[in-house]
This record gives structure tokens, C-alpha cells and sequence, in this order.
């Protein structure tokens, strides 16, 4: 999409504030069955604000956060710089301004939707090392599993600007075989977040779908919002359930 770079450029507070993290899941799947080490470069492609990016240098991994949006990628350093593992990269997917065969795992989290994937593919069989890998993860929320979950979804195929176009559920499997060069191994976690109003608030104005105030959609998603938290809270909290889901393999090139 030609503006994706830009989408998340007026949300960066509440993407900061209210987006899930991973859980240590991740990092166990991923040393127990490709050999994650501390002594691995990592690649945190399409980092945003450095969510992903987190969960690496917290393992001991040396990490360049290539994020093309100026915003995120500020906020990535003011929540990261102080690390001197990090390592901030204006770049994108496509084009990660990185060396060749500069890292051992190129790793897109919450972001492979947004990739022109062919290109992506090329990029990160460039900046790989032999014998590497292929990562990417999403914390993919339940839409059905509770009756807050299934009228938070319908809130937003009502009134979200283009939720369903955007969503990452229309990844297929035929886009991850084409984009890892054959077979892949999905890994899945259990993730969840629990928000007050507040909360659940800056949850869904993090999401570039979300209308934000000023326009016209803004205010009856809003009253639609309350209603949501109102009729489905319980003890002024409502549960957010996620899929952490981990795509891996290794990069094949030609």
C-alpha cells in the first residue's frame, strides 16, 4: 500500500503504550528449534517502535531495528537507545540499506502484511548468512472466543476505515511458501492484555484503522466503544486474547 510507511505516524503514544508484547515463547521455539543464541545478529525488519526488537536484545542478541516511519523509529530509540546492542536503521523490507550477509535471522513482527513480499523475500535472502533464518511473528488477536472478543470484532467491520482489507488474516499459505521458498514450521503461543476502559481505548486508536478524532467516524466509534466495554466488562476490566503465532524457516536462496 503506498502509504503504509505512514499509517502508524499520529499513533505512535498509543502503539507505545497499548500494543502486546511477546511472550517468552518466542524466544524458547526459536533457540530450541533453529539454535537461537546470544551470539546471533538480528535483523527486527519493519521494527515500528522496537516491540520486537525488545524481546532479542533482552536475550543477549545484537539487533538492527530497520523501520522506515521516522515516529516509530524514534520512539524505538527513546525506548532502546540506551542499549548498546541496538542499533537504529532508517530502511525498509524491500530495501534494508543493511550489508550482505550482515545477520543470522531477519525477523518481521506484526509488520509482513505491510511488505511488497517478493521483494522482501529478495532482502532478506541478501542480508541473511548462510545457514540463517526467516522469522515472523504476530500476536494475532481471537475475534470469537468470548462475547467481548466477537462485539470488539464487529465494532470493527463497522467502523473501522478499512479494517478488512488491512487485516493480517489475509496472509495465505501460499504467500508464506512463496515468501520462505517452501515449507515453513508454525509455532503458536498464548498471549492476552487486560485494559480498562482507558486501556481498551488506546488499544484501538493504535490501529491504523481506527478513524481518529476529527473524523466523522471518530465519535460513533467511540459511543459504540463504551457500549462494548459497558456491557462486557467485568471488576471495570475486559480481556484481550491473542495467537502469538511464530513462522520460521530457514533462508533458501536462488
Amino acid at each position: 500500500m503506498p502509504d503504509a510507511t505512514a499509517r502508524f505516524s499520529d499513533r505512535v503514544a498509543d502503539y507505545v503504550r497499548y500494543r502486546p508484547g511477546y511472550p517468552d515463547e518466542v524466544i524458547r521455539v526459536l533457540r530450541d528449534e533453529t539454535g537461537l543464541a546470544p551470539v546471533h545478529v538480528v535483523a527486527d525488519v519493519g521494527s515500528g517502535t522496537g516491540i520486537s526488537s525488545r524481546i532479542f536484545l533482552d536475550q543477549g542478541n545484537r539487533v538492527f531495528a530497520v523501520e522506515p516511519n521516522p515516529d516509530m523509529r524514534a520512539a524505538a530509540e527513546t525506548m532502546l537507545g540506551g542499549d548498546p546492542r541496538f542499533r537504529s536503521v532508517a530502511g525498509t523490507a524491500e530495501a534494508s540499506t543493511l550489508a550482505a550477509a550482515a545477520v543470522d535471522y531477519a525477523v518481521a513482527g506484526q509488520a509482513f502484511h505491510w511488505f511488497d513480499a517478493p521483494r522482501a523475500r529478495d532482502e532478506f535472502r541478501r542480508i541473511v548468512r548462510p545457514g540463517g533464518w526467516a522469522v515472523l511473528l504476530w500476536n494475532a488477536r481471537r475475534t470469537d472466543t468470548s462475547p467481548f472478543l466477537r462485539a470488539y470484532e464487529a465494532l470493527l467491520h463497522e467502523h473501522g476505515t478499512d479494517y478488512t482489507s488491512v487485516n493480517h488474516e489475509n496472509i495465505t499459505d501460499d504467500t508464506l511458501r512463496a515468501f520462505f521458498g517452501g515449507s515453513y514450521t508454525l509455532r503458536t503461543a498464548y498471549n492476552e492484555q487486560v485494559f480498562d476502559y482507558d486501556g481498551l481505548k488506546g488499544r484501538l486508536l493504535s490501529s491504523s484503522y481506527a478513524p481518529n478524532e476529527g473524523h466523522p467516524g471518530h465519535a460513533p466509534m467511540m459511543r459504540a466503544l463504551e457500549r462494548v466495554f459497558g456491557e462486557h466488562q467485568v471488576d471495570g476490566r475486559v480481556v484481550f486474547e491473542y495467537d502469538t503465532k511464530i513462522y520460521f524457516a530457514p533462508v533458501h536462496r536462488g
